[in-house]
């Protein structure tokens, strides 16, 4: 799970939405469509461990982490979901989980980055889909969850360059031909509109890329360009693995392929004209310089217009390829914010993506607690906002969840009322139109979180990492997912919450 902006922790005043409300605070699972889908999710260097085991390489995570800059937190083996990966599909199994989301490792499937394909690698992940298939889960794969090989990070810079493109195509190859026969949904990237803010422009996690007066103390990078340059390339690197997917994969195999996108609900700090003009901006900005060009070929034209020339342009070719690039769209949703308008960063002669965009963001996040606001209306605002905006997608939400300090203590009470309120709002969304077809918590383990190394936690279990077992203890919000998804009807918060046995 990542986010954020520069986000500024103020109490949030809350408007009207321009949606219809339903508030469902009771239902049960069979209000939801036929066939919709509901599950969990991980990702690969958050979960797998056996860093430097049966010829996995180095990622670019691991040389971040290895350098200090988690905290000396580090996915060397995080809970060990390689060598227990059994021991988790029985836990989803036991809480009736449809389907489950994990991304590939690609330096683990060719650790040089290209060349042949790892055989170990390909038992491990033929194992795990078939270990998930037995048990009726559907494995939902990720591509790429921020961890391309350290090796094309050293060669040519990884996601600034364009080599990058046919490397990333390549390995998507390998993985349609070595699992398409059993994962019928595929998503090439993993939140391509935070990594060029993260990586590229602020420099917060790897490669750790910026330019000063921006970003965290980087030794390189440039915080004015590299961010466009970069998701000018991830963009382009997803069209081309979907049109090998859609020329070489998909008739055969029937599946479905699609993109993920970090979603906030965003609302305009006052009625002003300046600040709804700036939250329309920070959602072109945020959300648009993705969405747009695989929905209708372009660019936002305020982005074409802030970035000018630092943006660059796709040829004729490109834009058909990018436009219509996805059968379906993830997104992942934790929380809402407000928007402030900025426009004065806008006189500053250099100036980086967040500049650009001109926007000041405010949460209402209560650090001492270590939680994220309960504010449900938020996914459905979200959801409404991409339904009006993209015509309406397939989507799946890949991640929603709630962050606590990590503590033995298995009364996560919090998240689920986080959930209880959530899952009823996109039951909302649905009734009002969206074509929302699937929902996935994160996540199902307390995994490394790329924020927070091991001091922050997201799971329906709990894991003692200095246990040498590193054994799975299930919270009260497993207990509480598991009932729902089994036909439980779960009324208010109070009357869902439910005894641990």
């Amino acid at each position: 799970m990542m986010f954020m902006l520069r986000v500024y922790c103020l109490p949030i005043v809350w408007l009207n939405l321009a949606v219809a409300v339903f508030s469902a605070d009771k239902y049960s699972r069979e209000d939801f469509p036929p066939g919709f889908i509901f599950g969990s999710g991980t990702s690969a260097y958050q979960v797998e461990g056996a860093a430097s085991e049966d010829g996995r390489s180095p990622s670019i995570w691991d040389t971040f982490s290895h350098q200090g800059k988690m905290g000396g937190a580090t996915g060397d083996i995080s809970v060990d979901e390689y060598h227990k990966y059994k021991e988790d599909v029985k836990l989803m199994a036991e809480i009736g989980l449809d389907a489950y989301r994990f991304s590939i490792s690609w330096p683990r499937l060719i650790p040089n980055g290209r060349g042949p394909a790892n055989p170990k690698a390909v038992r491990y992940y033929n194992n795990l889909i078939n270990e998930l298939i037995s048990h009726g889960i559907q494995p939902h794969v990720t591509l790429y969850h921020y961890d391309h090989p350290q090796a094309l990070e050293d060669e040519y810079g990884g996601w600034i360059s364009r080599k990058i493109i046919k490397d990333f195509t390549a390995f998507a190859d390998v993985c349609f031909r070595e699992f398409g026969d059993r994962v019928m949904y595929w998503t090439t990237l993993n939140e391509p509109n935070i990594l060029p803010l993260f990586s590229y422009d602020v420099g917060q996690l790897p490669p750790n890329r910026c330019s000063p007066p921006f970003g965290f103390n980087c030794t390189q990078g440039n915080s004015t360009s590299e961010p466009y340059l970069v998701a000018h390339h991830l963009l382009l690197a997803h069209a081309s693995a979907v049109r090998l997917y859609r020329k070489k994969y998909q008739d055969k195999q029937q599946g479905f392929i699609g993109i993920n996108l970090f979603v906030f609900a965003t609302y305009p700090l006052t009625n002003s004209t300046e600040d709804v003009l700036a939250t329309q901006r920070a959602n072109d900005f945020f959300v648009g310089l993705i969405a747009n060009p695989v929905v209708y070929g372009v660019y936002p034209d305020i982005v074409k217009k802030n970035a000018g020339s630092r943006l660059p342009a796709f040829t004729n070719q490109e834009s058909r390829q990018v436009k219509g690039s996805f059968d379906f769209l993830g997104v992942n949703h934790y929380m809402s914010i407000q928007v402030k308008d900025d426009s004065a960063s806008l006189k500053s002669e250099y100036r980086d993506y967040l500049a650009d965009m001109a926007v000041e963001m405010m949460a209402d996040i209560d650090n001492t607690k270590f939680e994220y606001p309960i504010q449900p209306a938020g996914m459905q605002a979200a959801l409404e906002y991409m339904k009006q905006a993209y015509g309406n997608p397939p989507i799946y939400i890949h991640e929603n969840g709630q962050r606590t300090r990590r503590t033995s203590s298995l009364d996560d009470t919090s998240r689920v009322k986080y959930m209880h309120g959530y899952i009823g709002s996109v039951l909302d969304a649905i009734r009002n139109g969206s074509n929302t077809r699937g929902y996935f918590t994160w996540s199902l383990i307390d995994v490394l979180e790329l924020l927070g190394g091991y001091e922050a936690c997201f799971g329906l279990y709990y894991v003692d990492i200095n246990d040498p077992q590193l054994k799975r203890h299930a919270k009260l919000s497993a207990h509480w997912y598991s009932q729902f998804l089994k036909g439980r009807p779960v009324g208010s918060t109070s009357d869902a919450l439910i005894e641990l046995a």
